[in-house]
C-alpha cells in the first residue's frame, strides 16, 4: 500500500479504482470489533458505536447494506440501521475481508482524513445533537461519513494530500485547478459519484450535490451571514426570502456545516474560510459568533481528547498557538526567504513580456495575469490586483493568487477608505509595517484586512495615461518584507506600468 498507483485521469477510471476499493482497519481496532461483534451481550446501540469508532469499517458496513440488490427501497440512514439489516453474520463476514494492519503501514494521509471526519462528527454532536436529538443517528452517522469519498483517494494515493495541503493551502492555488492537474476532474463530481453508487444516505448526497451543482442558495446564505454584527437584520432578509430560510433550516444542513467547519480549521482558526463556515453555522444556530466561537474550539478540544495520535495534526492544537499562527507556514524569521534562483528566471520572464513591443497582451486579463504571476515570482506570496472604473468610485479584483477564493469577487468602494481615495489621487505607495500599522490599519477597509491579517503589506497604485487605473496589494504571507523582494517589487512595477502604457497605445 506504500507504493503509490498510477493516477487515473477520467471520471469512470477513478470510479472503477476508488469504488470497490477494500480500506484498512488498525489490527488493535481490528481486533476490538471482532470481539463486540461475537459478543451476545451488547445492545445493538454499542456494536454501531463500536463501528463508528473504525470509520473504515463503518463505511464498508453501510455501504454493504445499501447495495442495490441487499438493501431495502431506502438506503439506510444510519450504521445502527445499516447493522440491524445486515445481522452481525454478515458483518462479521465483512470484518474478515477488511486488511488488518499495523498503525504504520497505513498511509498517514488516509488516517488524517479520518480524524479529520471524526472531528467533523464532534462538532456535530456538540453543535447541533441537542438540537436534532430525534434525529442523533442520521446526525452522528452522516457527519461521520461525509468525507468518505476522499477515504479511498488518499488510501490509494497518498501522496495527494501533501500536494493538496502545499499548493491549495500553503501556496493558496485554486483548488478547481489544482484538482484538474492532480486528478483529470473536480473532486466534488468525483465524490458525487462515489456517494451515489454506494447509496450513502441522502444528507450526505445532498450536501454533495449543493456543492456541485445548486451553489445559489449556499451563497446567498453566505451572504447574509457576513452581517453577524447585525442579527435583526439578517433575520429581516431571512424573512424576505422564504425558500431560502426553508433550505437554511434543513437538518441535512448541519452535516456540511460540521464537515466545513472542520475542514476549514486543518489549515488554521484564523483564515476567512474559516471564518466563512463559523458566520455560517452561526446564522443556522441564531448565536452571535462570538458565542459560536467558543462552542466551536470547546467542541475542538473534546475531538483532540478522543482522538489520540501524536502522527496526526488536529486543529485544538492549534488553539494553544498565537492567533496568526498558521501550521503550514515557514517558521517566521527576520524577514522572508528572498526569491530562489527559479523564481528569477521565472521573474526575467514575465518582465520580459511585460516589457514587450508592441504589447504582447490582446486583453487586460492577459496583462494582469503576467503582473500577477511577475510578482509572484518576485517573492510575494499573496498578490492582488485590483482595477478601478473610469469614475474611480470601485476597484474590483481582476487577479488574485494565494488568498481565499472570495477575493476573486472582492468589490471595494473608495469613498469609504481615505488610504484608497489617497492612492487613487495620484499613483503611490503605502508600505504597512509594526510601525505605522496602528495609524492606517483603520483607514482600510476591512474585508481587504480581512484577506491579509498582516503587518507587512504592500500597497500600490500605478497610472496609465496620467490616471490610476491599477491597485496592487501584496505581501510575503505575513512575514517581514526582504530588501530583496522589496527591490524586485519596485523595478517589477515599472515593468507593469510600461506595459500599461504599451497596450493603450497598440493599435494606434
Amino acid at each position: 500500500m506504500s507504493t503509490p498507483k498510477p493516477l487515473p485521469r477520467t471520471l469512470d477510471a477513478w470510479l472503477q479504482q476508488l469504488a470497490k476499493l477494500p480500506l484498512p482497519i488498525e489490527q488493535q481496532q481490528h481486533v476490538r470489533l471482532r470481539r463486540f461483534l461475537g459478543d451476545s451481550r451488547r445492545t445493538w446501540r454499542e456494536i454501531a458505536e463500536a463501528i463508528e469508532s473504525s470509520p473504515s469499517f463503518a463505511l464498508q458496513v453501510l455501504r454493504e447494506a445499501n447495495q442495490s440488490n441487499n438493501s431495502l427501497s431506502e438506503p439506510a440512514e444510519s450504521v445502527e440501521t445499516a447493522l440491524s439489516r445486515l445481522g452481525l453474520s454478515r458483518c462479521e463476514a465483512l470484518l474478515s475481508q477488511a486488511p488488518a494492519l499495523p498503525e504504520d503501514e497505513i498511509p498517514l494521509a488516509f488516517r488524517q482524513i479520518l480524524m479529520i471526519s471524526q472531528h467533523a462528527s464532534q462538532q456535530a454532536r456538540g453543535l447541533f445533537g441537542a438540537r436534532l436529538a430525534r434525529l442523533w443517528n442520521e446526525l452522528h452517522g452522516c457527519s461521520l461519513l461525509f468525507l468518505a469519498p476522499l477515504w479511498p483517494l488518499l488510501c490509494a494515493h497518498p501522496q495527494l494530500f501533501e500536494a493538496w495541503e502545499q499548493r491549495v493551502l500553503l501556496k493558496g492555488e485554486r483548488p478547481g485547478v489544482v484538482e484538474k492537474e492532480l486528478l483529470g476532474v473536480p473532486l466534488i463530481q468525483l465524490c458525487v459519484r462515489l456517494a451515489e453508487r454506494w447509496r450513502l444516505p441522502e444528507w450526505i448526497v445532498r450536501g454533495y450535490r449543493l456543492l456541485e451543482r445548486d451553489r445559489r442558495q449556499l451563497i446567498k446564505a453566505l451572504h447574509i451571514a457576513r452581517d453577524y454584527e447585525h442579527p435583526l437584520h439578517q433575520q429581516q432578509m431571512l424573512d424576505a426570502d422564504t425558500p431560502l430560510r426553508h433550505w437554511l433550516t434543513q437538518p441535512s444542513n448541519c452535516v456540511l456545516l460540521a464537515n466545513g467547519l472542520a475542514v476549514s480549521a486543518h489549515q488554521a482558526w484564523d483564515t476567512p474560510h474559516t471564518l466563512r463556515w463559523q458566520r455560517l453555522t452561526g446564522l443556522y444556530l441564531q448565536l452571535p459568533l462570538n458565542e459560536l466561537q467558543q462552542e466551536v474550539h470547546q467542541h475542538a478540544v473534546s475531538s483532540a481528547r478522543l482522538l489520540h495520535d501524536s502522527a496526526l495534526w488536529h486543529p485544538a492544537q492549534a488553539l494553544l498557538w498565537p492567533w496568526d499562527a498558521h501550521r503550514l507556514k515557514p517558521a517566521r524569521s527576520s524577514s522572508a526567504a528572498p526569491p530562489q534562483r527559479d523564481d528569477l528566471a521565472a521573474w526575467r520572464q514575465q518582465c520580459a513580456r511585460l516589457l514587450a513591443e508592441p504589447s504582447a497582451f490582446a486583453n487586460v486579463p492577459q496583462l494582469t495575469a503576467c503582473a500577477r504571476d511577475a510578482l509572484q515570482a518576485c517573492g510575494l506570496k499573496r498578490v492582488l490586483v485590483l482595477l478601478a472604473d473610469r469614475q474611480h468610485s470601485r476597484l474590483q479584483t481582476q487577479q488574485q493568487a494565494g488568498l481565499d477564493a472570495s477575493a476573486a469577487t472582492l468589490s471595494l468602494d473608495p469613498a469609504q477608505s481615505q488610504v484608497l481615495r489617497r492612492l487613487l489621487s495620484e499613483p503611490g505607495q503605502l508600505r504597512l509595517t509594526p510601525a505605522n500599522v496602528a495609524k492606517f490599519s483603520a483607514l482600510l477597509p476591512g474585508n481587504l484586512k480581512a484577506l491579509f491579517p498582516s503587518e507587512h503589506l504592500l500597497l500600490r497604485s500605478l497610472a496609465s495615461n496620467g490616471r490610476v487605473v491599477m491597485l496592487l496589494v501584496a505581501d510575503q504571507g505575513g512575514q517581514p518584507l526582504n530588501e530583496v523582494s522589496l527591490q524586485a517589487f519596485g523595478k517589477t512595477v515599472q515593468c507593469i506600468e510600461r506595459a500599461l502604457g504599451s497596450f493603450a497605445r497598440r493599435g494606434r
